[in-house]
C-alpha cells in the first residue's frame, strides 16, 4: 500500500499513540485486582454515543499506523479490532465487561510496534488473520440464516397446525 514503514523507536506519534491506548485500554487499576480500565470502558457505559466515541478515538491509532505505511492487510486488521470493540461494547453490561478484557487500542500499538520491526511476517499473519476472520463471519451468517429458517418454520408449522 504504502511507503516503508518508520521504525517505531524515537517518534513521538507513536509516542502519542501508546498514552491514547493506554488512556482508552488501561488507564486506572482496580484495587486489589489485576484489573487496568480505561477511558473506552468508561465511555462504553453511555449508551450507543460512548461506542462510537470510544471507536471515533480508537481510530487515531489506525491513522497514525496508515500515515506510517502500514499494510493494507495490518490497517484492516486494527480496523477489525476497533470493529469488534464497538460492536461487542453495545451489548448491555456484557459489552461493558468485554471493553475492560479485550483492549483494541493496546492490541493496535502492538501490533504496529510489530510491523514496524518486521513487516513481513507481520503482514503475511494479518492476511491470515483476516482470510480466518472472515472465514468466521461467513459460518455465523450461515449460522444465523439457518436458524432464522428453522424457526420461522418451526413458528409455520405451531401457528397453521
Amino acid at each position: 500500500m504504502a511507503s516503508t514503514p518508520v521504525k517505531a523507536t524515537n517518534d513521538r506519534e507513536l509516542a502519542r499513540a501508546q498514552t491514547l491506548a493506554r488512556v482508552l485500554d488501561s488507564a486506572v487499576g482496580i484495587p486489589g485486582t489485576r484489573i487496568r480500565v480505561g477511558l473506552d470502558a468508561l465511555l462504553g457505559l453511555i449508551p450507543g454515543a460512548g461506542d462510537i466515541a470510544g471507536a471515533a478515538l480508537s481510530g487515531y491509532i489506525v491513522l497514525h499506523a496508515a500515515r506510517r505505511g502500514a499494510s493494507r492487510a495490518v490497517l484492516w486488521r486494527m480496523i477489525a479490532n476497533v470493529a469488534i470493540d464497538a460492536a461487542i461494547g453495545t451489548i448491555p453490561i456484557l459489552g461493558d465487561l468485554f471493553d475492560v478484557g479485550y483492549k483494541s487500542n493496546m492490541k493496535n500499538v502492538q501490533l504496529f510496534e510489530r510491523y514496524a520491526a518486521a513487516p513481513e511476517v507481520v503482514d503475511t499473519r494479518s492476511k491470515r488473520v483476516g482470510a480466518a476472520l472472515i472465514f468466521v463471519l461467513l459460518l455465523l451468517m450461515i449460522g444465523v440464516v439457518t436458524l432464522g429458517f428453522l424457526v420461522a418454520r418451526l413458528l409455520w408449522r405451531l401457528l397453521s397446525g
